[in-house]
């Protein structure tokens, strides 16, 4: 469905609100990172804080019987609910809605391409990788294995670099777009937490993981790869370190994710076999 005019009015006086509210604030582009890091790190903070107080609210019954562990990872799963939306949600704007990236646009190779709104939101989504980060590794293995250091080491690090060089934020921004999974997996956590395992809801939520995870880490990487591929001179015009990282994190996480596909096909088809 075609956009209206004045949809895309509308949308474009936002973003150059929300650009001047930034360069108002935040003074220079060299304070950009820093402020933005510093300011993902404290808003994880308080929204783990805010999960734990509301939780207690209005979930007691279920929040209550639970351990210390299991509520530490409640409220961190809480926190990663939240920047998945955020994240996920700017994601889809800049890459589809947004005219930054657009093949139209005459301002120089599309991968050195990158606004006040786009390095500031990279550096909230590094801040909430740096105390997710502090948090799998202070619990470690409780929070998550190896695989979840991995990933959240070379996501950190791929989006630090995009944040702080300009280079390569479009192919940031679509692997970032990936995160939409995250709250579809989180909420089977808090089913199985809960004793809702055998619910319809765990179903209807296994299924819905399999679909969001086949288009958003599947067919989402297979289409970013492509992109590359027709961009692939003005890729080549990148810093080295930026040719690996958009050439190589990717093809890891793929790799990860193609396992972890596997993983939740086998699950969803054993507890399609149980219904049956």
């Amino acid at each position: 469905m075609p956009v209206s005019k004045h949809t895309v009015m509308v949308m474009k006086s936002y973003q150059n609100q929300a650009e001047n509210l930034l360069k108002n604030h935040l003074l220079a582009d060299t304070v950009i990172p820093y402020t933005a890091i510093i300011s993902g790190i404290v808003i994880c903070r308080l929204i783990y804080d805010v999960t734990q107080l509301l939780s207690a609210l209005y979930f007691n019954k279920c929040y209550s019987g639970l351990n210390r562990l299991q509520k530490i990872e409640w409220n961190n799963r809480g926190m990663s609910t939240v920047h998945a939306f955020f994240i996920a949600g700017m994601s889809l704007y800049f890459v589809y809605w947004s005219d930054l990236y657009a093949d139209y646009q005459t301002t120089g190779a599309i991968t050195f391409r990158n606004s006040t709104l786009s390095t500031f939101t990279l550096g909230v989504s590094v801040g909430y990788f740096i105390a997710d980060l502090a948090m799998i590794l202070w619990l470690y293995p409780s929070l998550g294995g190896i695989e979840y250091v991995v990933h959240h080491s070379l996501s950190g690090i791929a989006v630090a670099y995009a944040m702080f060089s300009g280079e390569g934020q479009l192919y940031t921004y679509m692997v970032l777009i990936s995160e939409v999974t995250t709250p579809e997996v989180n909420m089977r956590w808090f089913l199985d937490t809960v004793g809702l395992k055998r619910s319809h809801a765990y179903l209807i939520n296994g299924i819905v993981i399999f679909l969001a995870w086949l288009v958003a880490r599947i067919l989402l990487f297979v289409y970013m790869f492509f992109h590359v591929y027709l961009h692939y001179d003005q890729v080549m015009q990148m810093h080295v370190f930026g040719c690996f990282l958009v050439f190589g994190v990717p093809s890891v996480l793929a790799a990860m994710n193609l396992m972890w596909f596997g993983k939740i096909l086998k699950g969803l088809m054993k507890t399609l076999a149980k219904k049956q």
